[in-house]
C-alpha cells in the first residue's frame, strides 16, 4: 500500500458574491422594518391625538412585534459581518471600507437608505416621546381638576423642602385616645 500525501480539502465556503447578495437582502429587510416602525410611530401619534386608547395599544403591540423581528434581522446582519471578514459589531461604513471594490452601488444605496430610515425613525420616536409626555401631563392635570386634588402631588417635596399641610394637626387622634 502506497501512502500519498493528502491534498488539502477544498473550501466549500459561500462565494463573496453570494454573501454580498445576502448582505444586500439583509439591509433591505432592515430598512423595511424601520419603515414599518415609522408607520407605527405615526399611527400612535394619530391615536393619541384622537384619544383612541385602543389604537395606542394596538400600535404599541405592533411596535413590540416589529422590534423583535428587527432584533432577528440585526443578528442576521452581524453574522454576515463575520462571514465577510469583519467583526460582529462592525459598522456598515467600516464593512464597506474593508470590502473596497467588492461593494457595488446597490449595496451603497441600500446602506444609505437604511441610514436615512434610521434617522427618520429617531425623529419620529422623539416626536412621540414629547407628545406622550405632554398627553400624560395634560391627563394628570385634567384628573386633578376633576377630583379637586392639588395642582402638584403632595407626596414628596419638589425642592427638598416639605411644606406644612394645611389640614388638621398630626397626631390629634392619637393624643385624644391616650
Amino acid at each position: 500500500m502506497t501512502l500519498f500525501p493528502q491534498e488539502p480539502a477544498p473550501r466549500l465556503g459561500v462565494p463573496t458574491g453570494a454573501l454580498l447578495d445576502a448582505l444586500h437582502d439583509a439591509l433591505i429587510s432592515e430598512r423595511k422594518l424601520l419603515d414599518d416602525l415609522i408607520g407605527q410611530m405615526r399611527r400612535q401619534r394619530a391615536s393619541v391625538a384622537a384619544d383612541d386608547i385602543e389604537g395606542v395599544d394596538e400600535s404599541t403591540f405592533a411596535t413590540h412585534r416589529i422590534l423583535a423581528t428587527l432584533g432577528q434581522a440585526r443578528t442576521r446582519r452581524r453574522q454576515l459581518n463575520i462571514l465577510l471578514g469583519g467583526s460582529e459589531d462592525c459598522t456598515l461604513r467600516e464593512l464597506e471600507d474593508m470590502l473596497g471594490d467588492q461593494v457595488d452601488t446597490r449595496l451603497r444605496d441600500a446602506r444609505l437608505r437604511l441610514t436615512q430610515a434610521a434617522d427618520l425613525l429617531t425623529r419620529e420616536v422623539g416626536m412621540n416621546r414629547k407628545l406622550l409626555r405632554e398627553a400624560l401631563t395634560n391627563t394628570d392635570q385634567h384628573v386633578r381638576t376633576l377630583v379637586g386634588a392639588p395642582a402638584q402631588p403632595t407626596t414628596y417635596a419638589t425642592e427638598g423642602v416639605a411644606t406644612p399641610s394645611s389640614g388638621a394637626p398630626r397626631g390629634v387622634l392619637v393624643n385624644r385616645t391616650a
